[in-house]
């Protein structure tokens, strides 16, 4: 019950034309305190409920519990998630022996790319993809739960 990620901006649209499975993601938050996030996704036709942790000083590695819930039962807990929804299309990018997750987000936060590779350890290497940009991890700005309050179009100059 372990993630370890590393997440970056996206210089780039040339990982399109790598992707190999593309799926809308619209997601909400029960909860966005800093110690624990209760998150609600539909991801493509299946619901999910995610618990996550706080993350360790790099911001690499924390908890994450995920259970797969009813579509229907997660389409009713977004109704009742604090304001702030995202709306995102995830794209699979395989590399290597790791896959790259490049999400393109819409609404309130288009205009920002971010990708993200699971690891097994922290100092695990991967290929790097000429698209990838400033590492970003451990970067609060960047999490999800805070782009739910924050918007990316609120923080442009």
């Amino acid at each position: 019950m372990k993630e370890i990620e590393r997440k970056f901006l996206v210089t780039s649209n040339s990982f399109l034309s790598e992707s190999t499975t593309s799926y809308r993601i619209v997601q909400g938050y029960l909860n966005t305190d800093p110690e624990r996030t209760v998150r609600i996704r539909i991801k493509g036709t299946k619901g999910y409920i995610t618990i996550k942790g706080k993350g360790n000083v790099s911001g690499t590695t924390r908890f994450e519990w995920e259970k797969e819930i009813a579509l229907s039962e997660a389409e009713q807990l977004l109704l009742l998630c604090e304001e702030g929804v995202i709306d995102k299309i995830r794209h699979e990018i395989p590399l290597g022996n790791h896959c790259f997750e490049v999400d393109v987000f819409a609404g309130v936060n288009d205009g920002l790319i971010v990708a993200e590779v699971e690891l097994q350890t922290e100092n695990e290497s991967f290929e790097r993809p000429d698209w990838l940009g400033e590492e970003v991890t451990g970067q609060v700005r960047y999490y999800n739960a805070y782009l739910s309050a924050t918007p990316f179009k609120d923080r442009q100059p």
